[in-house]
Order: structure tokens, then sequence, then C-alpha cells
């Protein structure tokens, strides 16, 4: 997986030969450092810039949102994580088809992330998502039924989208009810965002503005509420696409500004897909 946002804030104070007290000084209290370092505790946008800026490193070192482990060889979950990251997708197409790499997937929830990493990749270079359909279904073949992991729930949401752009209502329907069951209650991991994010995508598709706009606003909430910061400017630009169609034109700008300055701040680049 990528490496923890808390432990990467702490190797770099360490190799500043920096102490707690001092990179917090100003800035937060010791404790809630040692929090943070500890991977127990998110800081929200303003915090975590200050103490980017005190270590004098940029945001784009700064990855909150965590890829699946396709492998128990380190090298290849290192290289899924920079192709994703950089949405490379023909390039992981090609990662992924290479023998090795199916050579050394050592599990179930290894072969769950395999496909579903496979299913993204088909789904963005190929304009007609049979294949990409295909597989996350065997995604969801692998998976453990006995626990809705946030890994199945992107599968099941997902799949819902193909359904939606097919025009299945009520497929995509079924999908996405069991991707968002009991979401609220689920343990928060930041690729929960996505989820709000693609349901909004699903009803996006179907035409059903109100809908869309508040999975994207519940989603916003849900982001903020646990001091996260991602994917809230694919958040703000879905939510833009919305009011325009809906010609509310005051919600537009205000969110295409939030978009930019999330999408400046954290350089993450909207998408209107996955």
């Amino acid at each position: 997986m990528a490496t923890e946002l808390g432990t990467i804030l702490k190797h770099t104070r360490q190799s500043q030969r920096l102490t707690q007290k001092q990179l917090a000084d100003g800035i937060c209290s010791q404790s809630m450092l040692s929090a943070i370092e500890q991977n127990q505790y998110t800081p929200n946008a303003q915090l975590l810039i200050a103490l980017c800026q005190r270590l004098n490193i940029s945001l784009d070192e700064i990855s909150l949102s965590n890829n699946f482990e396709i492998s128990g060889t380190a090298e290849f979950n290192q290289k899924l994580d920079k192709l994703c990251n950089a949405h490379q997708y023909q390039q992981l197409y090609d990662f992924l088809q290479e023998p090795a790499v199916l050579d050394r997937i050592e599990n179930d929830a290894q072969m769950q992330a395999y496909y579903y990493y496979l299913a993204v990749a088909e789904w963005h270079i190929d304009s007609k998502p049979i294949r990409a359909g295909k597989d996350f279904q065997m995604s969801l073949a692998n998976a453990n039924h006995n626990h809705l992991s946030t890994l199945t729930r992107l599968g099941m949401v997902s799949s819902g989208l193909i359904k939606a752009q097919a025009d299945q209502r009520q497929a995509a329907a079924k999908w996405l009810e069991q991707a968002t069951d009991e979401l609220d209650i689920a343990k928060y991991e930041e690729n929960l965002n996505v989820i709000f994010y693609l349901a909004g995508m699903i009803e996006f598709e179907l035409n059903q503005w109100s809908a869309a706009t508040k999975w994207v606003l519940d989603g916003i909430d849900f982001a903020t509420e646990h001091d996260s910061h991602y994917m809230l400017a694919n958040f703000y630009h879905l939510l833009a696409r919305v009011a325009e169609i809906e010609e509310q034109l005051d919600l537009r700008d205000e969110a295409r500004q939030r978009e930019k300055v999330f999408a400046e701040l954290f350089k993450e680049e909207p998408y209107d897909q996955f």
C-alpha cells in the first residue's frame, strides 16, 4: 500500500533531525503531532500545509489515498502505486498482464485487488467497457462476502456505474444500494470518499440531478468530517457540472472556484470517470 501520511511526516522530520516539539511548535500540540505520525489522526488541510512548509516538503509528496496490494512483492505494489497515482492506465494494463505479476499473487485479497485494478485500467482505455465489467465481477468473486470491505464497495459501485452508462437502471440501483449499505458506520478509510463520488456519477449518468447533488454534498461532508481533502476537487467538479445543467449559475461558479482551489492546493486533477 502507499506509505501513510503520518509515516511520511515522521521520516521526513527524523531525517532533518527535528524533535516532535520543534516541528509542532506554533502549529499544533506535540501530542497531536504524535497521533498524526502514528497514523491515528489525519490533519486538516491547514494543519497539513503548515507541517509541510516547516519540513520544506511539497504537497506533491503527500498521498492520502492508499492503493490495495496485488502481491506480496513490494516492488510490484510500489509500481502499481506509481502508475495509479499518475493515471497511466495503458501502462497499468500492460503491467498487470505481465506473467511475473500474476505469479506473485498470494491470496484472495490480492486477487480481488488485481482484478479491480485490471478493470479500472480497461475501463479507461476501452470505449466499450465490457471487459471492465467482467473483471469487476471477477474482483467481487474473490471478495470475502462476510465482510463488506472498502475494496468490495468500490467494485460494487464501479459495476453500478458501468450499468448506469448502459442505461440499465435497475442493475445500477442494485449495485449502488449494495455498495453504500451501512456506509455511515464503516471504519473510515480515505478510499471511502471515492464511493460517494462514484455514487454521484451513477446518478449523473441516469440524469438524476437532485440525487447526484445529494451524493456529492454528502461526500464533501463525509470527507471534511474525517479531516480529509481527498476527492474534494472532484466532488466540486461534479457539483459544478450538475449545477450548470440545472442552470444554477451561482452554485456552478462557487463550485468551480472551490474545485480550482483544491486542485491547485493538493495537485488533484479532477476527472469525470473513475
